[in-house]
């Protein structure tokens, strides 16, 4: 309805989604910080690679531009907060990304050496690069040759004092002390299509575009915050379409409704403040806030969950929720500093990974509960997939308090015991046809059991605080009048159920049979409360295949390097 009486912006179901959402991803951030370089970023992909975890998109985060910073003196001591003080002074890319071998020798591009090196060789879809709504964190320089084409003005941004009272952000607050090189709103388009235009001839496909709450605070005198974000965002989103095909940008502090009611065509954005690895009270509010922000923002964009760090304490954490958020999947680990049994729980060998449909939201039940400080909730989160539901619970309690509330609370850490259950996922009905039971089979991956319940039945489950489980819930069907079926998926994957692509039936005078299409490899799994006679992988009789009679829990080997299969259950 807002939609339709605004006309600003689209639903998210309208938008053209791009492909790097569906593949693994490494950001530079976290790995390198400002120190991004060439060769880092060539380790970086190395490493993940031969793990069995290659990347197929690639973010060079901050650290790649050609700035200037008068706040910072060579020689003395560094001051936090100065870095947002640094103003950009061209489009193009610095001397560490012109530095190569080839570059030097025939006097051809830097950038667009080095994007086509890494492509060619790590077998990368999609390469991004970060950049600031106004360039950088101090917008551009106004007497660099490079940039006082676009006219910049320095302004000194105001915070509200609502949001200062919040939470203080020292990039914000530095920004307001060192100011913002704010382009002209005339030259903006230009801005953009010169930059973009520039990055799509290096083969970049897509740019991460940051900090684009600044214009709430620098729009004095510029008709509003409200106009003037319309004006950069139609002017963003129409160089989006002009220079990159797969409509490749990431939304990035772009929270307020400013923004989010002026995108007519970009389609991911962060839904939550960083992740920050070093804070151990952060990591449950980053899980818990993208889940509550993603019931308002999952209508109009697709949530990002950010990037995390595969060898950490709280890493599964994050690895389950981005396995059940629908999101893009992507790290920032230091290279050669990798969990792969996590990541290989989330990655395919190909680097494609199992993206459920939707934006994972938060249950019903959870809506009005404080799953981070009341003591006593979990948090739950739903989703689909073609075939099955899945469902993730976090105990959330005892790690983190909320901006604002750490005096109000001792940290103390928790068992919580809950109940979850089918009705927990919304639209279950999508994949439960009328050949349904009205059972679903749950299958837990972290106890790797499989449980038979009614839609509105009721399953225990006990969690430690930073513990967590997911659940894959699949509809039992009924078969040839006998047998009561349903595919769970690859069990050694985070979502099940997001390796299975289809189900159909075979049945001629010899046998009846269930046939799974999906793709991955590893460990098939499935609801049978029959032992089948036999079982068959990609045609190949005989199968290797293991039956739990006392749980109906059927088991297959997918061999390791297959991408696509087909399971067909022999009865």
């Amino acid at each position: 309805m807002l939609q339709n009486y605004c006309g600003t912006f689209e639903l998210r179901n309208t938008k053209q989604m791009p492909g790097m959402l569906d593949y693994f991803g490494w950001c530079t951030w976290d790995a390198f910080y400002h120190d991004v370089n060439p060769q880092g970023i060539r380790d970086g992909l190395k490493s993940l690679s031969e793990g069995g975890t290659p990347a197929r998109f690639l973010i060079i985060d901050d650290g790649w531009q050609d700035t200037t910073n008068e706040f910072q003196k060579e020689g003395e001591p560094f001051v936090e907060g100065t870095q947002f003080g640094a103003r950009l002074v061209s489009i193009k890319e610095n001397k560490k990304f012109q530095e190569t071998e080839k570059v030097l020798s025939s006097q051809s591009n830097g950038l667009k050496e080095f994007v086509s090196e890494v492509k060619k060789n790590f077998g990368l879809k999609y390469v991004y690069v970060w950049h600031a709504l106004m360039g950088y964190w101090g917008g551009l320089h106004p007497d660099a040759h490079g940039t006082k084409k676009y006219n910049p003005t320095l302004k000194f941004p105001i915070q509200s004092p609502g949001n200062r009272a919040h939470q203080r952000d020292i990039s914000m607050d530095s920004m307001e002390e060192y100011g913002v090189g704010t382009i002209d709103p005339n030259n903006i388009f230009e801005f953009y299509d010169d930059l973009h235009g520039y990055l799509a001839s290096q083969e970049v496909d897509g740019v991460k575009v940051d900090v684009q709450n600044i214009l709430e605070t620098v729009a004095t005198g510029s008709s509003g915050r409200v106009s003037l974000t319309r004006h950069f965002q139609q002017a963003l989103e129409k160089s989006i379409a002009k220079n990159f095909q797969d409509n490749g940008i990431i939304c990035c502090m772009a929270q307020n409704t400013d923004s989010v009611y002026n995108m007519k065509r970009s389609a991911i954005t962060r839904a939550s403040d960083d992740y920050y690895p070093k804070n151990p009270t952060t990591q449950t509010l980053h899980i818990a806030a993208i889940a509550y922000n993603s019931i308002f923002f999952g209508e109009v964009l697709v949530p990002d969950w950010d990037m995390f760090y595969s060898c950490h304490p709280e890493a599964e954490f994050h690895a389950v929720a981005r396995a059940v958020g629908g999101c893009g999947v992507y790290v920032s680990d230091i290279p050669g500093q990798h969990d792969f049994e996590i990541l290989r729980r989330l990655v395919l060998p190909d680097g494609s990974v199992l993206r459920a449909k939707y934006p994972g939201k938060p249950s019903r039940d959870c809506l009005f509960s404080d799953p981070v400080m009341d003591g006593i909730s979990l948090l739950k989160i739903w989703n689909l997939n073609k075939i099955t539901g899945v469902l993730a619970v976090f105990n959330c309690q005892g790690a983190g308090t909320w901006p604002g509330m750490e005096s109000t609370v001792q940290l103390d850490r928790i068992e919580l015991v809950g109940k979850i259950s089918p009705a927990d996922i919304e639209y279950l009905d999508e994949v439960s046809p009328k050949s349904c039971t009205g059972d679903f089979a749950m299958f837990s991956f972290r106890s790797g059991s499989i449980s038979r319940l009614p839609m509105h039945g009721k399953l225990g489950i006990t969690l430690k605080t930073l513990q967590c489980d997911i659940f894959t819930v699949s509809p039992i069907k009924f078969y040839h009048q006998k047998v009561h079926f349903a595919p769970i998926g690859l069990v050694n994957m985070y979502n099940s159920g997001g390796a299975v692509e289809a189900i159909e039936v075979s049945d001629d005078s010899s046998c009846y049979g269930v046939q799974i299409k999906g793709r991955g490899a590893g460990i098939f799994g499935a609801y049978s409360d029959i032992k089948p006679n036999f079982c068959s992988v990609n045609n190949i009789r005989e199968a290797e295949f293991d039956y739990r009679s006392e749980k109906h829990f059927l088991t297959v080997s997918i061999p390791t390097g297959t991408n696509a299969w087909d399971v067909t259950v022999h009865y």
